[in-house]
């Protein structure tokens, strides 16, 4: 084995929290290396959050072009290029790519890339990308691991080379007929985007409904609007086998509680979950302790078992969004400059990008039903917003938690355009402890879509000590 280098700090991935926690050292005046096996700047803007988005804004082109009419404006046959489609995306990727290396530079951290095993505590054997191999030893280490799609151990499935996201985004045909296994946010961003390209679309999922984590009047209304589109959605769906290879002929057998069937079609696309990268790299001789899931453990300021190393983002079980690695990065970074922060309690906002999109943040009902949680409930559809009606973006809802015994904001979801937009109001709100009575008489401006805040939590009852107060009055 090589001598090892030393440097002060050593970035191991280059995802969000990770290039995050380089650049900052790095500027700093200390010396650090960041290992990257593949994706400069992480999944994010190679193969996940920006591509995606991308070719999902494509698909809303061409499903707005087909119904150009209602618009007014005529428009011929619709044709769909995806090696076009395809070439948007990378165009995209590649300025994304060029944007982070400026910033390496700039920040003077190095990147080196290549697959890396710890040979001892802090001490990471790197295999260069060119067969070279470097040891690298340093003070300080932190893990930005990230995940990767999990398969399902299903027979034939492994045999039929099924497509991830990864492949998905890398397709310059556009599938006959695609069957998605998973019906969470991914599956179902994937699901919308192909079937407004032109594809057959079929969804199966094993729990009773889409997007388990989320209420069902919330699954139940995008459920209606994907079917509305022609996505078929089998949920309650136990998948047996796989028959034929992805990308000409396949087949799933599928129990249901109607009896067995079987899913025909021509691509198959895994969206059933995720598994950290934490195997095989040596993470038990550097002393750092994973979890029952095979994620790294850590405490409520990210540090690991070992000392002086930290983990980042998903690999250290934090939820599975960009902007969560980023602020996992903010808690490491205020904790080492002597600034107590940390996860406990973090409130945590999300989009998933259908059209029309649903944004969630805090508590849902069956999360504070869970919990022991009393709260006063109001929902609105996005029907009632002016601003809905203007544009005829009439689907979905809004829905607001509040606490029983106080003003509190304890949750806030909404199905409707823009609703990532709204949701920053709400999360504003919510870290700000304000009353939702401050969003029920706000005066938002006219016409946007945050405009319908204030009739809905101008519905809020009032809590049971105004209610006895009144009868008494």
């Amino acid at each position: 084995m090589p001598q090892a280098e030393q440097f002060e700090v050593l970035v191991v991935g280059s995802g969000t929290g990770g290039k995050l926690m380089a650049w900052h050292m790095a500027q700093s005046g200390r010396r650090t290396a960041v290992v990257e096996r593949r994706w400069i700047g992480g999944s994010c803007p190679n193969i996940a959050c920006m591509p995606t988005k991308n070719e999902i804004s494509s698909a809303r082109v061409a499903y707005l072009t087909r119904h150009a009419a209602q618009f007014g404006t005529t428009a011929g046959p619709v044709a769909i290029d995806m090696s076009a489609v395809r070439k948007r995306k990378r165009e995209m990727v590649d300025r994304q790519v060029a944007a982070h290396l400026q910033k390496y530079k700039a920040s003077g951290a190095e990147l080196i890339m290549g697959s890396g095993r710890f040979a001892k505590p802090k001490t990471l054997e790197v295999t260069l990308n060119d067969g070279a191999t470097r040891v690298l030893s340093a003070d300080r280490v932190f893990l930005n691991l990230g995940t990767h799609a999990a398969l399902p151990n299903v027979p034939g499935l492994d045999a039929a080379r099924p497509l991830t996201h990864v492949e998905a985004l890398e397709l310059d045909h556009l599938p006959s007929h695609l069957l998605i296994i998973g019906g969470g946010y991914s599956g179902l961003e994937f699901a919308q985007a192909f079937r407004r390209f032109g594809s057959n679309v079929t969804v199966i999922e094993s729990g009773p409904k889409i997007m388990g984590r989320e209420d069902l009047d919330v699954a139940q209304e995008l459920q209606r609007i994907l079917s509305d589109e022609g996505i078929e959605i089998v949920a309650g769906a136990e998948l047996l086998q796989v028959r034929g290879r992805s990308g000409e002929k396949v087949s799933l057998v599928v129990r249901t509680r109607s009896g067995e069937r079987t899913i025909e079609g021509s691509d198959i696309l895994v969206s059933a979950g995720r598994i950290p990268n934490t195997g095989g790299i040596g993470l038990k001789e550097a002393g750092i302790e994973l979890d029952d899931r095979g994620y790294v453990r850590v405490n409520e300021r990210l540090e690991t078992s070992a000392p002086d190393v930290w983990a980042i983002g998903e690999c250290a079980g934090s939820p599975q969004f960009t902007h969560i690695s980023e602020d996992d990065f903010r808690i490491i970074r205020d904790n080492l400059a002597g600034n107590a922060r940390s996860t406990r309690d973090r409130i945590v906002p999300y989009c998933m990008f259908t059209d029309p999109p649903l944004a969630r943040v805090g508590l849902s009902e069956a999360e504070a039903e869970h919990r022991g949680i009393v709260a006063r409930v109001v929902k609105m559809p996005m029907n009632s917003v002016l601003r809905a009606q203007a544009t005829d973006e009439r689907q979905g809802f809004m829905k607001a938690l509040i606490a029983e015994n106080d003003d509190r904001i304890l949750g806030f979801a909404m199905i409707g355009a823009e609703a990532g937009e709204v949701l920053a109001a709400v999360h504003t709100a919510m870290l700000a402890g304000l009353s939702y009575l401050r969003l029920a008489d706000a005066a938002f401006a006219h016409p946007t879509m945050a405009e319908g805040l204030s009739p809905l939590f101008s519905q809020v009852p009032p809590h049971p000590i105004q209610r006895i107060r009144s009868k008494t009055a």
